[in-house]
């Protein structure tokens, strides 16, 4: 085999890889987001209550994320969170588009780039006080609220759910909210 069509054949390979690895499943099998979702009513600050441990977060507490409208239509997404070991405030800018119709809570997000990865809003209360986010698999799971705490109901029922879907809620790391953050800046 001649170098050219090694070069050739890896080449496609690896594009081969990106275009599966992009357009994998993108929200765990038995999770379903919500239908009549009104991406202006969820704008605004979430908190976050709880999540899985997962590099990008990791070790910090204080967190929020942050959705405004691009003129594009799309959720502009600023997350923040207090690294309890650096003892500093760190953020993350990203975009999230719908991956169908917009009154539908499936989104995909990204942070870096071209690369995309589950945001399924599978529960949310009426007021849009309260979210359970899943993300492309089961490795990946928020509960969000507009206040810094979760009533025990709305909490047992997200809990109930997530453990249906087949998430393990044991490895959840409930997020303390206990500083204030007065140099949010809001995304671009």
């Amino acid at each position: 085999m001649n170098l050219q069509v090694f070069y050739r054949i890896s080449f496609f390979a690896i594009l081969s890889f990106l275009f599966v690895s992009c357009n994998a499943s993108t929200i765990p099998e038995k999770a379903k987001p919500v239908e009549n979702f009104d991406v202006n009513r969820y704008l605004g600050t979430w908190y976050e209550i709880a999540r899985f441990d997962f590099y990008f977060e990791r070790d910090l507490n204080n967190t929020t994320a942050y959705y405004s409208l691009d003129k594009k239509g799309n959720l502009k997404v600023l997350n923040r969170g207090f690294n309890v070991k650096t003892k500093e405030w760190k953020q993350a800018e990203g975009i999230a588009k719908f991956r169908a119709e917009k009154n539908v809570g499936a989104l995909k997000v990204s942070f870096f780039g071209p690369f995309y990865s589950g945001y399924n809003i599978i529960a949310l209360d009426s007021d849009y006080k309260y979210a359970l986010i899943a993300g492309k698999d089961l490795d990946y799971l928020w509960i969000l609220s507009r206040e810094k705490g979760i009533p025990e109901a709305i909490k047992q029922q997200y809990l109930t759910l997530a453990n249906e879907i087949g998430y393990d809620v044991s490895r959840l790391i409930w997020v303390e909210h206990d500083k204030e953050d007065t140099s949010v800046i809001k995304a671009k």
